[in-house]
């Protein structure tokens, strides 16, 4: 039986709030590639107004997957709130240790993805298609496809990819098929990462925490990743020299190595720590890694400067 153990307001908006996942809201950073990379054609530093109209209507498209993605949350956990009870960790979130009710979840849920979608079509009515894609690709994975092996980590990379696309719709630049190639395999890369640590974590009792583990080994998962990372490497080697939108000196291949070495950083962390069930960890919490993302951004900014 659930028990509800709100005690006030305050309480209530907080437990909402971790159920939204705010860590998680890191992925929405991946709204502002685009706009990185179109530096010097869509915008200048010698035109600042054009770069912070451009910047704002970014925020914006972050701020609205940060809304309908606080919704897919507290639905998937909604969903799997008598799963997360078997979890170690998980059955601490708000709705399956009865913090939160499921109705007051479920009204939370329609708030933000309404707030959400009327503030994508408000923003651009293609950032306002985009969105409801995502929303699309959501429940059919919280419905079906989370139970389905290998539809279940594209299902999960696919939302970076849409991110990107947005964040492109929404200021009005064309982006390179390969931004979205290496977008896709990179997020695929974090998607089997998680199941991989997920599957090792959990072991014996893998499938009652999450019924699609019963369906894979950590050896499949191990070779998976491999063929993934590979692949994601050299389609970023491959974007470097081909795009047509990059300096034609190939100095963007200079950026490379710290790809290079954020991805092998990764699969270390897999591997010794066993923290990808949670790739926001990783992401703002490792320090090798940060510096690396901020020395591959200083990098990048600088060549894409200087050479476009």
């Amino acid at each position: 039986m659930e028990q509800r153990t709100d005690t006030g307001i305050l309480p209530t908006i907080r437990a909402l709030l971790r159920s939204a996942r705010p860590r998680q809201w890191t992925k929405s950073l991946a709204v502002f590639l685009p706009l990185f990379f179109s530096v010097n054609e869509a915008w200048t530093l010698d035109n600042l107004q054009t770069a912070l109209e451009l910047g704002a209507r970014a925020i914006g498209a972050a701020v609205v997957f940060c809304l309908v993605s606080g919704a897919i949350y507290l639905i998937n956990d909604l969903a799997d709130r008598e799963r997360d009870r078997a979890h170690p960790t998980k059955r601490n979130r708000p709705i399956a240790s009865g913090v939160i009710s499921p109705h007051l979840a479920a009204i939370s849920a329609v708030i933000l993805a309404l707030a959400g979608l009327a503030s994508a079509f408000a923003l651009d009515p293609q950032l306002g298609i985009v969105i409801v894609i995502y929303i699309l690709v959501q429940a059919a994975y919280s419905a079906r496809l989370k139970n389905v092996a290998l539809l279940d980590v594209f299902s999960v990379a696919s939302g970076f990819v849409l991110r990107v696309l947005a964040g492109a719709v929404v200021i009005g630049v064309p982006i390179s098929p390969w931004l979205y190639i290496c977008a896709g395999l990179g997020s695929l890369f974090i998607a089997l990462a998680k199941r991989r640590s997920e599957l090792a974590r959990a072991g014996d009792t893998a499938g009652d925490q999450r019924g699609i583990l019963h369906t894979y080994t950590v050896g499949m998962l191990d070779q998976m990743i491999g063929v993934v990372a590979t692949s994601a490497v050299v389609s970023y080697a491959l974007y470097t020299f081909t795009a047509d939108n990059l300096p034609g000196n190939h100095a963007m291949t200079l950026t490379l190595p710290f790809v290079l070495y954020g991805v092998f950083r990764y699969i270390y962390l897999v591997h010794t720590r066993d923290i990808a069930e949670s790739p926001e960890e990783i992401l703002i919490g490792d320090a090798p890694m940060i510096l690396a993302i901020i020395l591959w951004l200083a990098t990048g900014a600088t060549i894409l400067l200087l050479y476009r």
